[in-house]
């Protein structure tokens, strides 16, 4: 078959379109801990775009709020969960 002619043949693989993650009513912002949370591993760290799927402007507001948050402590820079844990048992 030529080149030309297998552009035109459909993909055999389904698309099935993702609802994306922030509504149309969320506010993104730094007091929104319950958005924001979202968008945070378990260690702390922003998750990237293509793990949120989200756009771009929707990423930088996200990763605004985030360090905004951080800043003014609502939400701590490191997460120390397993560190406190082990000082518990070694007790």
């Amino acid at each position: 078959m030529d080149k030309s002619k297998r552009i035109f043949l459909k993909s055999k693989r389904s698309f099935r379109r993702r609802l994306p993650p922030i509504g149309s009513g969320d506010h993104i912002d730094y007091r929104n801990m319950s958005l924001i949370s979202r968008f945070i591993s378990e260690q702390g760290k922003i998750l990237s775009r293509r793990v949120n799927r989200l756009t771009l402007k929707q990423q930088r507001l996200i990763t605004i709020a985030i360090k905004q948050a951080r800043i003014l402590s609502p939400l701590p820079f490191l997460t120390n969960e397993k560190k406190i844990e082990k000082k518990r048992v070694g007790r």
